[in-house]
């Protein structure tokens, strides 16, 4: 009887381990076909070199540096305009800003009261409203990610009205102009004041069993510079001025709060689910002696510190990390990488590139670019206050200035290997590169006014 008993534990035993082992097996099975879980992280008016990892010898940034280290990331990256509503309208849309009509902030209009008032904010809403329902007739990453029942979250920065209107499950971006809604309103605390909406939201996802993407693009470290007071006095004691501590500070802030959403993420035990990627909608300079101020050649410039951005791209054992000094890529890289994780069918009419695919990557002889002024002159013809076409052929950077809108305005060309900062205009002894560059613009996109289409 003894024996009988034994040999049954024995049995039950091994029944059940295996009935665990099958267990484990399937779950395995399952998590490799689903898709990841994308967290989409977007600075707000940071420079390409304010980091510890692309050689700030200041700011220190030791989440970002981490994830720069595990991720494929190009220090080399590129925004399609250096100023951020168009910027982030390319990131949802992974279009141009001339295919996808989000030229400025905000529309160009008279009015006899102050700027950013209530009434001032109404007007602006009536007139924005034709780009916002442009912009809404593109397929956004929103829409696409749906197909595969993900469940998504707007936070942080968001112009095109409410986070409904960008096909976001959850949001915290009203748009409603009457309590402020123009580029985030509520959703502009997040990072600020913590980030327990995207907790909350994430184990929303987890209890409902599905991907989750969030849109996690902070006010931060935008303008106003209001640091914590530790990173302050910190940066005081580093910096030349009061105005560049603070923003040196902000900068730092902003990386804690990326380390804090990535180390969630680890103790969650879903990193190794989570396709991470990171992009910085413009650049940022900032003026030594003024506050909350940006220098020339910085955001809404097609300088490098208006349109140059690293981006990276971490998904544990399924992306090598590698820190590509060299190869371009671009904000409208992002959609067609995320479709490609996906697994998701591409779209030929995105001029994007999965950066996954090293030879299409590799294959690709330039980038481009585009710069408006602040305001949209013209709803009807957003593309009418162009100062910029951008070419980025590297080394050679073309910067070929609009003939209507800025008839005395040189073109230039810089050679970035030799001079990172373009200090040196080189169109006129290297007229060849101009002229064939030019050509690579030219048929890239020519607007209307200039005779194209």
């Amino acid at each position: 009887m003894v024996s009988v008993n034994i040999f049954r534990t024995l049995a039950l035993a091994f029944l059940g381990l295996c009935f665990c082992t099958a267990c484990q097996t399937e779950e395995k099975e399952e998590q490799a076909s689903r898709p990841p879980n994308i967290l989409l992280i977007i600075s707000d008016d940071q420079a390409w070199n304010d980091y510890g990892f692309t050689g700030h010898e200041q700011i220190e940034t030791p989440h970002l540096d981490r994830l720069a280290a595990e991720s494929l990331t190009f220090t080399r990256g590129y925004v399609t305009a250096p100023l951020c509503c168009p910027s982030l309208a390319s990131i949802i849309t992974g279009l141009y800003p001339h295919q996808h009509g989000v030229t400025g902030n905000d529309p160009l209009f008279e009015f006899e009261g102050k700027r950013y008032s209530p009434e001032w904010q109404a007007d602006r809403r009536a007139r924005f409203d034709q780009i916002i329902e442009s912009f809404k007739s593109h397929p956004l990453l929103t829409q696409r990610l749906e197909e595969l029942n993900y469940l998504s979250l707007q936070t942080g920065k968001w112009w095109m009205g409410s986070y409904e209107d960008g096909h976001f499950s959850r949001g915290m971006t009203h748009g409603d102009p009457a309590r402020g809604g123009r580029h985030g309103d509520e959703g502009l605390t997040i990072g600020r004041e913590g980030l327990e909406p995207i907790y909350n939201f994430i184990e929303e996802a987890d209890s409902l069993d599905q991907p989750f993407f969030v849109w996690y693009a902070p006010f931060l470290p935008h303008a106003p510079h209001t640091p914590p007071q530790e990173l302050e006095e910190k940066y005081l004691a580093l910096a030349p001025t009061p105005a560049i501590a603070r923003y040196w500070a902000m900068c730092e802030w902003f990386d804690q709060t990326c380390g804090d959403l990535i180390n969630y993420l680890d103790e969650q035990n879903i990193s190794e689910e989570t396709l991470v990627v990171y992009v910085c909608d413009n650049g940022w300079i900032q003026e030594p002696d003024q506050p909350n101020r940006y220098a020339a050649r910085s955001k809404r410039s097609p300088y490098e510190g208006g349109i140059r951005t690293p981006l990276m791209f971490k998904w544990p054992g399924k992306i090598e990390p590698l820190m590509d000094t060299v190869t371009q890529a671009s904000s409208i890289d992002i959609v067609p990488t995320i479709l490609a994780a996906c697994e998701l069918a591409p779209d030929e009419k995105l001029p994007g590139v999965n950066v996954l695919d090293r030879a299409a990557l590799t294959a690709r002889r330039a980038l481009f670019a585009e710069a408006y002024e602040h305001d949209i002159q013209n709803t009807d013809r957003p593309t009418q206050s162009l100062q910029y076409r951008i070419g980025l052929e590297y080394p050679w950077k073309l910067l070929l200035p609009d003939t209507t809108n800025m008839p005395d305005s040189p073109v230039e060309l810089f050679d970035l290997s030799q001079d990172p900062f373009e200090r040196e205009n080189l169109a006129e002894e290297r007229s060849e590169e101009v002229t064939r560059i030019k050509k690579l613009v030219d048929d890239w996109w020519v607007p209307p006014h200039q005779g194209g289409n």
